[in-house]
């Protein structure tokens, strides 16, 4: 079974039917027994970084999160909102510390030539190995005013909107992405399918 984790940050019905039509047994939930018995944990989200962590404070899911992901190693997908949260420190629109699985910082993008938000489908390419060329992944549906930077090696793709923005991390069991598949169509279902069927 698939937790999809509710904590009132933006909708998340589309995550939930994105699975669904993947034939896969999910729910929405909050619930503690449920997040414990599920195989794959799903943290979507929009909107502010401080909202996002008082929301998952006050459901009492922050410790209930770093014992399943982190301790006990159970897979993890982190979507859009869900994959900031995950970095030790945001600034939406305070600072505020963060879950502080990966370390690093979100911060708001800074861009001359493009508008933010960063809004609509883009190339998401894949970083290359050492001496091999970046390769190109898809097109992905994004909606992002905030972006990731990570103090350690755990990009696995990225969007080029003036500069290199992480599109996606992967670490051990933990893998998110700032685009959302499951607004991505094909592209995004494809990616779900793969994640979900690889680790759950």
């Amino acid at each position: 079974m698939i937790a999809i984790i509710d904590y009132g940050m933006g909708n998340i019905a589309s995550v939930l039917k994105a699975i669904r039509s993947l034939e896969k047994d999910v729910v929405i939930t909050f619930n503690k027994k449920e997040i414990q018995k599920a195989s794959l944990i799903v943290l979507p989200g929009v909107g502010s970084f401080e909202q996002g962590m008082k929301n998952l404070k006050d459901r009492g899911l922050v410790d209930l999160l770093y014992q399943e992901v982190i301790q006990n190693k159970k897979p993890f997908l982190g979507i859009c909102l869900g994959m900031q949260l995950i970095m030790e420190k945001g600034s939406e629109p305070n600072e505020c510390r963060g879950l502080g699985w990966i370390k690093g910082t979100v911060e708001p993008i800074v861009n001359s030539r493009f508008p933010v938000p960063h809004l609509g489908w883009n190339k998401v390419y894949q970083f290359g190995e050492e001496n091999q060329e970046d390769t190109l992944l898809n097109n992905f549906y994004f909606v992002h005013s905030f972006h990731v930077i990570p103090e350690e090696k755990v990009e696995s793709s990225y969007v080029d909107y003036e500069f290199k923005i992480v599109a996606s991390i992967k670490k051990e069991n933990i893998y998110a992405t700032q685009f959302h598949p499951e607004k991505s169509q094909k592209a995004g279902l494809h990616l779900l399918k793969s994640y979900i069927e690889s680790y759950a």
